[in-house]
């Protein structure tokens, strides 16, 4: 995948953005976009300063302004790094999309990794990690032979997981993130997979976890359905959502992120053959200085009997 280009390529449109983004710093976000807008009528191809334009006349006020702006985004970068159809889709200028684009994550974690723990864990309160793995040890106390750590970032639930498991494997979509796992030396094996496409055929697994991960994911069955096909006989699915306050499945937050009712993680998660060990409501991190709510669950694959039944 080719990098995205933070740069317009013309020094006098780089210019003319950096000012433009001293007067958005400033409030004075029309002037902004307008003086943005001439940096891009002589680089008309910089998918990221369109990207950024909508964003300046969104603060402005223009809403059509900046649909057109994320469209023409969209139009240069097709698999959305930005985010673009996001943005249309939460100003109501595009369809409900059921997930996040894949480059648009692998793009946002890329980018964060090398600061994810300090912003994530010192900063915003992050301790979900320990709250699965207290979750798993009181549902299962014990060792378990094989862990699976899907979307396992730079390792933080890794880390928890070490102790009580024998062989330990994370999977991420990012390429920096496991890159920082891997300076970790907790996991036995590591490698980069898309939750969404997830191409393993290795042996089942007694736990697979999912941490903070089904944010970028709103419409759960068929990657609830992989999973369950993961899972030894007996074997434990230990995850995290955030918990949505409205009506619906799951919505997209101004934050993009997805927000998932509790009855439709139930639904889901009895229509792929999984019981509910425990159901745990609490605050998952901070967001601008307020909680997050969210669910820690823990659910079970079916054992011998109850597959005989």
């Amino acid at each position: 995948m080719k990098p995205l280009q933070a740069s317009s390529g013309d020094l006098n449109a780089d210019r003319r953005a950096d000012y433009a983004e001293m007067l958005h710093a400033d409030g004075d976000h029309a002037a902004a976009a307008e003086l943005l807008l001439g940096a891009l009528e002589m680089t008309p191809q910089w998918a990221m300063g369109w990207f950024r334009l909508g964003e300046m006349q969104q603060a402005a006020g223009a809403a059509d302004l900046a649909a057109q702006a994320w469209t023409m985004s969209l139009q240069l970068d097709p698999s959305d790094r930005q985010g673009a159809a996001l943005n249309l889709q939460l100003i109501g200028k595009a369809p409900a999309v059921d997930a996040l684009p894949s480059a648009f994550v692998e793009t946002l974690f890329d980018h964060y990794a090398e600061s994810f723990d300090e912003s994530l864990v010192g900063r915003l309160g992050y301790r979900l990690p320990g709250m699965l793995d207290q979750a798993i040890r009181a549902a299962r106390p014990g060792r378990f032979a094989l862990a699976l750590d899907l979307g396992c970032g730079t390792g933080l639930m890794g880390q928890r997981l070490r102790p009580i498991v024998d062989r330990l494997e994370g999977y991420d979509i990012s390429a920096k993130m496991l890159r920082k796992a891997r300076a970790k030396g907790v996991y036995d094996f590591l490698d980069k997979a898309d939750l969404r496409d997830f191409p393993y055929a290795g042996p089942k697994a007694d736990l697979v976890t999912v941490a903070d991960v089904f944010i970028y994911v709103g419409a759960l069955g068929g990657v609830v359905k992989t999973i369950a096909g993961l899972l030894a006989t007996d074997g434990l699915f230990a995850f995290s959502v955030e918990t949505l306050a409205g009506d619906g499945d799951f919505a997209l937050l101004p934050s993009r992120r997805y927000a998932h009712a509790q009855r439709y993680v139930l639904d889901v998660l009895a229509a792929n053959g999984l019981s509910v060990l425990s159901l745990e409501p609490t605050a998952i991190r901070q967001d601008r200085g307020e909680h997050v709510n969210g669910l820690v669950v823990v659910a079970r694959a079916p054992n011998s009997a109850e597959q005989k039944t």
